[in-house]
């Protein structure tokens, strides 16, 4: 989910692809250059819980808008949340606190199929989030990692070890159990979280696949990630208010009572700063740690936010829906040991 970043969403790392996340590993040498940490004893205690809360926190908070607000416009919440993000890249990049690349005719031109698909991912995202709970949504996203790994095995020829494609088994096993026993078990979400899976991958690929390409089209030739979060929201603002009008949510929004209240623009502003966090945190955590500790702290935070989610959300589960969550979240964390070795 996040996604975003998540989407957005998406992190680079070392020079692979990361399966768990759908994001890219390259320059990441380049990216820690632009980001800027603050000097703070214990940064990388500080960092890693920085980056655990954000991230949390983003689900939590999208899942609270769309299903405790009951909020049906997904689309208009993507958006307001990527202009959100637009802003303040801008006015950081402006400031000189972060580094971005230009936006050109000729990137945007690059770039535009990848940015397509990133719309699609976080529309279904916010789709599935509003039927479906967190823990579950968790559980479901492994199925991503399935999909990558088939699609770098067919498209790069990149062989994965035997530990790999057990965890990957593991984690189908879990998603197949997990939904026969989901007590809230809802088709429309399912059907939207399968249709992300797929987006997820894709974009993951695509990214993998046209990165040199937008990097030539760069003036640097580099493309950092603060300089794609830049790029993906802005293109993304035509193509969501476009989606806003096929989807017919201008009437839903015309009529809701949502909108005059003070308090649901802040939940939904801070949703926005949320997404841009996880960006910032996660340069900091990297830069702190390194790549390992990165993978599996990011694994073992799918544990503590599946568990909130259950708790604050109050979802009705049933002890072998819990095994089973439990079960798809340790077969995460075995997928990224087995990835690291």
């Amino acid at each position: 989910m996040g996604s975003r970043s998540m989407a957005g969403l998406k992190s680079f790392r070392d020079a692979e692809i990361d399966l768990e996340d759908g994001k890219v590993e390259k320059d990441r040498d380049n990216i820690l250059c632009s980001y800027k940490p603050i000097k703070l004893r214990n940064q990388a205690l500080l960092s890693g819980l920085a980056y655990c809360i954000s991230s949390c926190s983003m689900i939590l908070v999208n899942k609270f808008v769309l299903s405790g607000y009951d909020f049906s416009a997904g689309i208009s919440l993507m958006l307001y949340q990527n202009f959100v993000s637009v802003i303040v890249v801008s006015i950081l990049s402006s400031s000189g606190v972060i580094s971005t690349e230009p936006l050109t005719w000729k990137l945007i031109k690059v770039w535009l199929p990848v940015n397509v698909i990133f719309v699609g991912m976080l529309i279904t995202s916010m789709f599935s989030l509003k039927y479906i709970n967190v823990a579950m949504v968790t559980v479901l996203k492994n199925v991503t990692n399935v999909i990558t790994a088939l699609g770098e095995t067919y498209l790069f020829m990149k062989h994965h070890d035997r530990k790999v494609w057990t965890a990957l088994f593991l984690m189908i096993i879990s998603a197949i159990s997990g939904g026969a026993t989901d007590l809230s078990f809802h088709a429309i979400g399912y059907a939207w979280q399968i249709i992300n899976c797929f987006l997820t991958a894709s974009y993951s690929l695509t990214l993998r696949r046209v990165m040199d390409t937008a990097k030539q089209a760069t003036k640097s030739g580099n493309l950092n990630e603060f300089s794609m979060v830049l790029l993906n929201n802005t293109l993304s603002l035509p193509l969501g208010l476009l989606l806003i009008f096929v989807f017919n949510e201008v009437d839903y929004l015309c009529k809701v009572p949502l909108l005059k209240m003070p308090m649901f623009w802040l939940v939904i502003t801070s949703s926005g700063f949320l997404g841009l966090a996880i960006s910032f945190t996660s340069m900091w955590f990297l830069h702190q740690t390194g790549a390992t500790t990165y993978s599996l702290v990011g694994s073992l935070n799918k544990i503590p936010l599946s568990i909130s989610g259950i708790i604050l959300f109050k979802v009705p589960t049933s002890m072998e829906n819990f095994l089973s969550i439990l079960f798809g979240l340790l077969a995460g964390v075995c997928f990224a040991k087995a990835k690291m070795r």
